[in-house]
């Protein structure tokens, strides 16, 4: 039988008291993909197997350390999986760059809808298509100097990551 997460409690990491109530009382995990944060009904399986269906509003966005309850006050915490992400590192241009080069650059990342983010001198690109489509895309552009690296990490949800875009 599935167990049914509809009472959003709020998020761990946010919240001090909550963060010590997983302390104190067993929780489910789950595991789940960037794509289904904005799903208003997910179907998965926690970490030890058990089905879970979860049910939210659209309108908000699921983050890592979420925590629902379900009608048998059965904690469940949300873990969304690392994402790669690729970084473009624009601290590497000599002072002599074309800025046409540039904005082609901020062309082809938004013409095919890449949902990017500006740090640092750093362009973080969310990977939407495999590695080498987006970096042939990009070296086909000629940016003398323009270093292509990748990391994997927690997929940043700051408002700044632009998801030009279809979510």
């Amino acid at each position: 039988m599935t167990e049914v997460a509809h009472i959003y409690l709020g998020n761990v990491k946010q919240d001090s008291d909550l963060a010590q109530l997983i302390i104190t009382k067993p929780y489910l995990e789950v595991s789940l993909e960037e794509s289904d944060r904005y799903k208003g009904r997910i179907h998965t399986h926690t970490d030890s197997g058990i089905a879970i269906g979860i049910i939210k509003s659209r309108d908000r966005a699921l983050e890592s350390g979420d925590l629902f309850k379900t009608d048998t006050d059965q904690l469940i915490l949300i873990n969304l999986q690392e994402t790669e992400l690729m970084v473009l590192d624009l601290s590497t241009l000599g002072h002599q760059i074309s800025v046409d080069k540039l904005v082609n650059l901020g062309h082809v990342l938004g013409n095919h809808h890449y949902p990017i983010m500006m740090q640092s001198g750093k362009i973080y690109v969310q990977l939407i298509t495999d590695k080498p489509i987006l970096e042939k895309l990009i070296k086909d552009l000629n940016i003398p100097g323009l270093q292509i690296n990748y990391e994997t990490a927690p997929f940043n949800h700051d408002p700044a990551f632009n998801a030009h875009g279809h979510h």
